[in-house]
C-alpha cells in the first residue's frame, strides 16, 4: 500500500505492505529525509496540528495493520535537526536563514542583546488560541465588577405609556448600553469596551440555541502564520493562503478602551509644565494612577492619573530624546506598593507665542493635525506593551488601557489638555511593520517590500491595505493606501478633566522632582530631611509624595516590610502606621545617615500621660507646690510693690530649692 507523509520539509511517499512494522516504515523514511533530521526526534500524528502525536521510537515494535492504517492514508510527521557541528539536536533547522527568520521584530531580524522597546516574538505565532479563555485567564477587578453588571440604561415612563405604574412597553423599557440614539443624544462619540463586549457577543453568542461559547474578542493579526499546518518551509523560504495575512481595510474604531482621564488635582501638572516654563524645552513623563468607573459614559471606565515620573531624558525644542530608564522595575514596584500602575503616558508640545501674556501657539487643530503620525508609532509601541488580559479573547488579551496624553496651545492660546488612544489596527501594524510615520504629519506612510538596496525583502511581507471615505459624492467608497493614508484613522479621542473636590492620594508634593539636573533640581539627603521635618506642626510630615519614596527605595536602606509600611502610610495618611514605622530599625537606619550627613530631624513623639502615683505623684506635688508658690510670690508683690522681674526670680527660686524653707516677706510685713 502506499502512505503520504506530510514532513516540514515536504510530502514524502512510501511503497509498504500492511504486515510490516512501524520500525520498517522508520527505515525507509529516513532514507528520504535530509541528513542533518535526529531520528530520535521523528514523531507522527493524524492530525495536522500534531495532536496525539506519538514518537516513532516508541511504536517501532507495532504493525501497521494494528494502527489501521490503509492505502492512500496522511500521516503528519515532525522532528528535529542536529547541530553538525556538535552532532546533537538542538531543535534548530538546518538551514541558518530559517533560524534567523524566527528570531525578528517588525520584520527586522534581533539580537539577544539588544533593548528594544517592544518585546521580541515568541517562535510561535501570537495569535495562539487559548482553550477556555474565561477559566484560566485573570482579568482585573475593574473588568470582573462591569461584566457582572447589566448594563441596561433606564428609563422613566413616558407620555406615549399607556400601562399602569409596574407595567412595561417599548417606550420605556430598559435600553442596551450600545443603542445609538442614546448615545447620539448624550454626545458620545465612541462606545465603551464593555459596551461593545455586549454588542458583539449578542450577535456572536445566542445561549437559545444551545450552541457553545465563542470568545466574541479576536485581535487583528496582520503578520505571516508562524505554525502554519500545511507543512511547507517557514517564511521566507515558503507561503501559502493559509498563512499569509488577508487584505487590511481601514475603518475608524468605534470603540476605545478607556472613556476618561481624570488628574487628581492640577498641582503636579502645573509643576509639569513649569519645566518648558523654566527651559523652553519639552518634557515627557509617564502617569501613575488607577482605573475606576465612568458613570458618564454607559459602562465606563476612567483612568485616575495621581502622579508624573519623568524619566531620563534630553529635552530639546522641538522634542525629546529618551534615555535608558533602569530603575523603570523599580518605580513599578513602588506604585505598586501604592496600589497604582502605569496608565499611560503625557509630553509637551508647547510654543510662545511672544505676546507677553503667556499665551502659546496652537499648532493642533482642524486643519492641521491633532496627533501626529510619528507620535501615533510612539503612542503603539507602548500600548503594545501594556496589553489588556480578557477573558473575552482566543488569545487573552484584547486591546490596551494605556493612554497618550498631549499639552499643547488651544485656538484660544492657553495651554490645554488632549487625550488618545491609538487603535488596535494601528498596534498591529507598527508590530508588522507596514507602516512608517512621514515628513506631513498628518500622512501615514505603508512601507514597501523592498530593501534601501532595491532587493525584495525576506523578512516584511506587506498585504494590501485599504481605507474606506466619503468622495465628493457622497458615496462610501474604497481607495487604495499606498503609499500614503490619513493618520486619522488610527487614533481615537478621549475626555479628560479634574475633579470637583480634588483628594489626591499624595497630598504633601514637596520634594524634588527627579531627573530635573538640568534644571539645577536635585534629589539629595538634605530634602529627605527637610520632607521628614515636623516642626511646622504637620506630624506626617511630606511622606504622601510619591518622588520621595522612589528616592527612598533607590537608598535601599528600608526592608521589604518596612517599605510596604511606608507606602501604606503616605497612601492611606494614618498616624499609627506612621509611629510605627518611626520604630522600625530601617527607620531608624535612615534617620542616622540623614544625621551623619549633618541634616537634625525633628520627627514627632507620643505623649505620654502623667500619672498619679510614683514618679507622676511626685512630679504633681512639685508641680502644685510651684503653682502655690508662685501665688503667694503674686500676692506679696501685690502688697509690696516689687518689680515684675523680682517676683519672677521669686518664683523661679522657689521652684529650684523646694525642699528648703521658703522666706516669705508678705507674712512678716503683716506683723
Amino acid at each position: 500500500m502506499l502512505l503520504r507523509l506530510r514532513a516540514p520539509d515536504g510530502m514524502i511517499r512510501i511503497n509498504i505492505e500492511k504486515t510490516d512494522s512501524f520500525a520498517e516504515l522508520g527505515r525507509l523514511l529516513v532514507a528520504q529525509l535530509p541528513p542533518t533530521v535526529d531520528p530520535n526526534t521523528i514523531s507522527m500524528s493524524p492530525d495536522p496540528q500534531a495532536k496525539d502525536s506519538k514518537l516513532l521510537k516508541d511504536i517501532a515494535k507495532y504493525k501497521l495493520s494494528q494502527i489501521g492504517l490503509n492505502h492512500g492514508d496522511l500521516i503528519f510527521i515532525n522532528y528535529k535537526h542536529q547541530d553538525v557541528a556538535n552532532g546533537h539536536a538542538n531543535g534548530a533547522p538546518a538551514s541558518s536563514t530559517t533560524i534567523s527568520s524566527t528570531n525578528r521584530l517588525n520584520g527586522k531580524p534581533i539580537l539577544p542583546t539588544e533593548d528594544l522597546p517592544v518585546d521580541p516574538p515568541p517562535l510561535t505565532s501570537p495569535s495562539q488560541v487559548i482553550k477556555n479563555p474565561w477559566e484560566v485567564v485573570k482579568q482585573s477587578r475593574l473588568d470582573d465588577r462591569l461584566d457582572r453588571q447589566d448594563g441596561k440604561i433606564p428609563r422613566s415612563r413616558d407620555r406615549m405609556c399607556k400601562h399602569g405604574p409596574k407595567g412595561m412597553c417599548d417606550y420605556c423599557m430598559p435600553l442596551d448600553p450600545f443603542n445609538p440614539q442614546y448615545l447620539a443624544d448624550k454626545k458620545i462619540k465612541y462606545l465603551s469596551f464593555h459596551s461593545y463586549l455586549r454588542k458583539i457577543n449578542s450577535a456572536t453568542n445566542k445561549p437559545e440555541l444551545g450552541s457553545s461559547f465563542i470568545p466574541p474578542l479576536k485581535e487583528p493579526y496582520f503578520r505571516v502564520k508562524r505554525d502554519c499546518p500545511s507543512g511547507h518551509p517557514q517564511w521566507p523560504e515558503g507561503i501559502c493562503t493559509k498563512c499569509q495575512p488577508s487584505a487590511i481595510t481601514l475603518q475608524p474604531q468605534t470603540f476605545r478602551m478607556v472613556d476618561h482621564v481624570e488628574f487628581a488635582e492640577f498641582e503636579f501638572v502645573n509643576s509639569f509644565i513649569d519645566t518648558w516654563r523654566k527651559t523652553g524645552s519639552q518634557r515627557i513623563g509617564y502617569l501613575y494612577g488607577r482605573y475606576e468607573e465612568y458613570s458618564e459614559v454607559p459602562l465606563g471606565i476612567k483612568a485616575i492619573v495621581e502622579a508624573i515620573y519623568e524619566v531620563p531624558q534630553v529635552d530639546e525644542v522641538d522634542g525629546v530624546s529618551l534615555n535608558p530608564w533602569e530603575n523603570e522595575a523599580a518605580v513599578n514596584e513602588i506604585a505598586k506598593l501604592c496600589g497604582l500602575v502605569q496608565v499611560g503616558v503625557i509630553f509637551t508640545d508647547l510654543l510662545d507665542a511672544g505676546t507677553g501674556d503667556g499665551k502659546v501657539i496652537c499648532k493642533r487643530h482642524a486643519d492641521s493635525y491633532y496627533l501626529s503620525s510619528l507620535e501615533v508609532c510612539f503612542a503603539a509601541r507602548l500600548q503594545a506593551q501594556h496589553p489588556k488580559p480578557t477573558k473575552w479573547s482566543d488569545t487573552g488579551r484584547f486591546g490596551s488601557n494605556f493612554v497618550t496624553c498631549i499639552i499643547s496651545g488651544d485656538e484660544s492660546g492657553q495651554i490645554a489638555i488632549s487625550s488618545y488612544q491609538v487603535s488596535n489596527d494601528a498596534v498591529e501594524m507598527v508590530r508588522a511593520d507596514l507602516i512608517e510615520p512621514s515628513a506631513d504629519p498628518n500622512v501615514m506612510l505603508v512601507r514597501e517590500e523592498e530593501e534601501d538596496d532595491g532587493s525584495t525583502s525576506r523578512t516584511r511581507y506587506i498585504p494590501e491595505v485599504f481605507f474606506r471615505k466619503i468622495n465628493e459624492y457622497g458615496a462610501n467608497v474604497q481607495e487604495n493606501a499606498k503609499p500614503s493614508f490619513p493618520v486619522e484613522y488610527l487614533f481615537v479621542t478621549l475626555t479628560h478633566g479634574f475633579p470637583a473636590q480634588p483628594k489626591p492620594l499624595f497630598n504633601t508634593p514637596s520634594f524634588p522632582i527627579e531627573n530635573r539636573e538640568v534644571m539645577g533640581e536635585s534629589q539629595q539627603p538634605t530634602s529627605v530631611a527637610k520632607a521628614l521635618d515636623t516642626s511646622g506642626g504637620n506630624q506626617l510630615g511630606s511622606l504622601s509624595d510619591f518622588h520621595l519614596l522612589n528616592f527612598i527605595h533607590g537608598m535601599e536602606v528600608l526592608s521589604k516590610d518596612e517599605e510596604a509600611l511606608l507606602c501604606r502610610a503616605a497612601t492611606t495618611h494614618d498616624l499609627a502606621d506612621t509611629y510605627q514605622l518611626f520604630s522600625m530599625p530601617g527607620w531608624q537606619t535612615l534617620e542616622a545617615i540623614l544625621q551623619s550627613t549633618g541634616e537634625k530631624l525633628q520627627l514627632p513623639k507620643r505623649k505620654r500621660p502623667h500619672s498619679s502615683s510614683g514618679e507622676g505623684g511626685q512630679a504633681g506635688s512639685q508641680a502644685s507646690s510651684a503653682s502655690s508658690s508662685s501665688a503667694t510670690a503674686t500676692a506679696a508683690s501685690t502688697k509690696s510693690g516689687e518689680p515684675l522681674t523680682k517676683r519672677l526670680a521669686a518664683v523661679r527660686l522657689n521652684e529650684r530649692h523646694d525642699n528648703r524653707p521658703v522666706f516669705d516677706r508678705a507674712k512678716y510685713e503683716e506683723l
